[in-house]
């Protein structure tokens, strides 16, 4: 369980980044954290994860204050970064001296997942691609089976294929007591396995609402024009417009996050239409 309650942060004598957040998430989701650059995305997950200490408020991970960094707490949270580096070793290596400070840690898991990527024990974690050290980490993360696990553009580096096994692994892997949070701007990667939709914007969380919810509330379409009246948002592209409008109750379509996060975040679309 995560819970913000009217949080503050700012980086030294900056401006607050952060003002009164709040947010509250509980176990078996997976949320999809939307925002632009600089919004405070990756900050928000160093405060989840302990890496920072909250101004004013309060913030609870799994029943701990997240930048006491006890070891409960810490055995049960992974941080999967944007950017890492590694030791000079072997996968082999690394998780013989890792894993134990997750109780949780399932070695069957990592090796099926590892397999599924397309790695091995025996590889050097200083002399593979970007993108193979990316799947190394994200696999170790899943085999932690920790309550909260964070990813912070994960589909970076990786591709196409990769992608796909991302998306695979992730929801097969994922338990009813867990609660995964991936912060990105590559919507399209992660549209059709999050249930939850978080956008953050000036400070605020302006928008927190499940994929369901949102299939019920709003259509998503195309249009040769823009002009009808129940039209909330469109944009122009290529021979017509891409619009949201609001659902009828006999027509459902999937939805699209990007054109959703632009209409949110221009403030043509809220929590409470």
């Amino acid at each position: 369980m995560i819970e913000f309650q009217s949080l503050s942060f700012q980086y030294g004598r900056k401006q607050p980044l952060f003002s009164d957040f709040s947010l509250s998430l509980q176990p078996g989701c997976i949320a999809g954290m939307l925002g632009k650059n600089g919004a405070g995305k990756t900050t928000l997950l160093h405060l989840m994860g302990g890496l920072l200490e909250p101004r004013e408020g309060s913030l609870n991970v799994n029943g701990f204050r997240p930048f006491d960094r006890q070891p409960g707490f810490l055995a049960d949270v992974y941080l999967v970064p944007e950017e890492f580096s590694f030791p000079h070793t072997t996968i082999q290596t690394y998780m013989q001296a890792y894993s134990p400070f997750y109780p949780t840690f399932d070695i069957q898991k990592m090796e099926a997942i590892l397999q599924e990527f397309q790695l091995n024990t025996a590889m050097q974690l200083n002399k593979i691609s970007h993108g193979q050290r990316k799947k190394f980490l994200i696999a170790f993360a899943l085999a932690t089976n920790c309550k909260l696990l964070m990813f912070d553009e994960p589909t970076n580096g990786l591709d196409i294929p990769s992608k796909s096994q991302f998306r695979k692994i992730l929801v097969s892997s994922v338990t009813d007591d867990q609660v995964v949070i991936i912060s990105t701007h590559q919507v399209k990667d992660i549209d059709t396995i999050i249930d939850q939709v978080l956008v953050v914007d000036e400070g605020k969380l302006i928008f927190h609402q499940s994929t369901a919810e949102i299939a019920s509330k709003w259509y998503f379409g195309w249009k040769e024009t823009a002009g009808d009246e129940d039209v909330l948002y469109s944009e122009q592209g290529i021979g017509g417009y891409r619009i949201i409008r609001k659902a009828d109750g006999k027509h459902e379509s999937p939805i699209d996050l990007e054109i959703l996060f632009n209409a949110v975040t221009n403030r043509f679309i809220s929590d409470n239409p």
